[in-house]
């Protein structure tokens, strides 16, 4: 049996007396021992010009986890593709791949903030075909031969990449509407996701009607599902995941406030919309409810606790990572 962790963001909270490279050790810290306590993979997240520091360099410290590590497969989830240099993409990937002995899964997504897009000089109304011509620029990338590329988007002489992957890089797509799982079916090697179940079944559909139509074996997909798990009460979790998810409507107004911004109170009608994401309750109900999510599912699926809180102390990260590895990892329903 096997079950992922993430999605680590090194971010700081209000109050936090913590220095960047406090943050980033216990990040790194936090991986060596998801890897001891049996964990198959560690997941990163990407943003820019966040005021908590959200984790904006996924494939330096995928690098650095390499290192810490021996075992333990690295995701991107995800690098926001079309904000990059497919080129230096390539390389940079092509880099961590090796350095982790092919233990890297390249997560890659679109990306929605338009403060994140000006500032890095990409065009936002363009990221959909701009992610088409860098997944295949990629795969060409990592072939060791000479190529050239002359697209809408990009245009590049002819050049070969190195350093060569020697084993396969897994690309895995990540997002929300059928676009990008019809893209991950055409150019990927899976999806991954954190739909409603409801939505998932959708999402396989429209994922197996894309490969029915370009001839691609289903077999050869992976569907990757992370959701947040916690060991306990709900009402225990319920304001560190309520913090998440309003952290997102807050990202491009944060880029120019000069500290940190303070959670708002969670409204009654939030609050039923919280709990509604969390995988919760004993480590039995939540094996209960990861089966019921199978059945419905219909496909093999690999399983991610999205359970990294950045407002709790390393410790109890630890002790929460701990528990699950424990008294859930052994039960999780087999892909």
């Amino acid at each position: 049996m096997s079950l992922g962790f993430g999605l680590l963001s090194a971010q700081l909270t209000p109050g936090d007396a913590r220095s960047w490279e406090d943050v980033y050790r216990e990040t790194i810290d936090l991986c060596v021992e998801l890897e001891r306590l049996g964990y198959s993979s560690v997941w990163t997240t990407e943003h820019h010009f966040v005021d908590d520091g959200y984790m904006p360099s996924l494939l330096v410290t995928s690098g650095a986890i390499a290192a810490a590590t021996t075992s333990i497969d690295i995701g991107t989830g995800v690098i926001l593709a079309p904000l990059h240099h497919p080129l230096r993409l390539a390389e940079d990937a092509a880099t961590v791949q090796v350095l982790s002995n092919g233990r890297l899964l390249l997560g890659l997504g679109l990306g929605w903030s338009a403060t994140e897009f000006a500032a890095l000089g990409a065009d936002l109304s363009l990221r959909g075909r701009s992610m088409d011509e860098i997944l295949q620029i990629l795969k060409q990338a990592w072939s060791g031969e000479v190529f050239e590329w002359s697209g809408d988007i990009y245009t590049y002489p002819p050049v070969a990449v190195r350093p060569v992957p020697e084993r396969d890089i897994p690309i895995i797509i990540g997002g929300g509407v059928d676009a990008a799982v019809r893209r991950a079916a055409r150019f990927a090697d899976g999806f991954f996701s954190n739909a409603s179940p409801t939505r998932f079944v959708q999402q396989v559909r429209v994922a197996h009607e894309e490969m029915e139509r370009i001839g691609r074996d289903p077999q050869s997909f992976r569907w990757i599902y992370y959701g947040v798990m916690y060991p306990g009460p709900t009402d225990e979790i319920i304001d560190s995941v309520w913090h998440q998810i309003w952290k997102y409507s807050d990202m491009e107004a944060s880029a120019t406030r000069p500290g940190l911004a303070e959670t708002p109170p969670l409204t009654d009608e939030w609050r039923a919309k919280v709990e509604r994401r969390i995988i919760g309750g004993s480590t039995a109900a939540i094996v209960d409810q990861l089966g019921e999510l199978h059945e419905e599912l219909g496909v093999p699926v690999e399983w991610v606790a999205r359970s990294y809180f950045p407002d709790l102390p390393y410790g109890r990260q630890l002790e929460i990572a701990t528990t699950l590895a424990t008294e859930v990892m052994p039960n999780v329903p087999s892909a």
